[in-house]
């Protein structure tokens, strides 16, 4: 048998640099926990026989939403004060009707399923999404 030996922590630190690195993957798992479960419900749900065109428009869609709120929580935040609530609500706004909108174009040009499918997918990654803002809590930085 061959003695293992365990390097041993040499300073409270490093511990607290080992925790805040965890902390901060677990951050980054929980802010893009949306796409990821996006991502790995289009293989799947396209091998489980789902219709084909609900699932990619769905899912662009998401992703399209994604980045527009991006985008466009980095302009609004470049703006003047007065136009911040806005903005902000049209942003929040626009990203649900395009969301909407996706739903309606996968039922036109797939069919019934289709937009039920498009619907399903969405309503999946809208609740993900929620659930981590709320889980979150306030963003740092953020006023009362």
């Amino acid at each position: 048998m061959t003695d293992v030996t365990v390097p041993a922590r040499t300073s409270a630190a490093s511990g607290s640099a080992d925790a805040r690195a965890d902390s901060s993957r677990l951050g980054a798992v929980l802010r893009y926990l949306d796409l990821i479960v996006v991502a790995v419900a289009v293989p799947v749900t396209l091998v489980l026989g789902a219709p084909v065109v609900g699932v990619v428009v769905s899912a662009a869609a998401w992703f399209l939403q994604y980045a527009v709120a991006r985008v466009g929580k980095s302009w609004i935040a470049k703006q003047g004060s007065n136009a911040r609530f806005g903005l902000s609500l049209l942003d929040g706004f626009g990203r649900i009707w395009l969301l909407a909108g996706a739903i309606v174009l996968a039922a036109l040009i797939g069919g019934r399923s289709d937009g039920l499918t498009a619907a399903l997918m969405i309503f999946g990654a809208y609740s993900v999404a929620f659930v981590v803002r709320v889980v979150s809590g306030r963003p740092q930085g953020a006023q009362r």
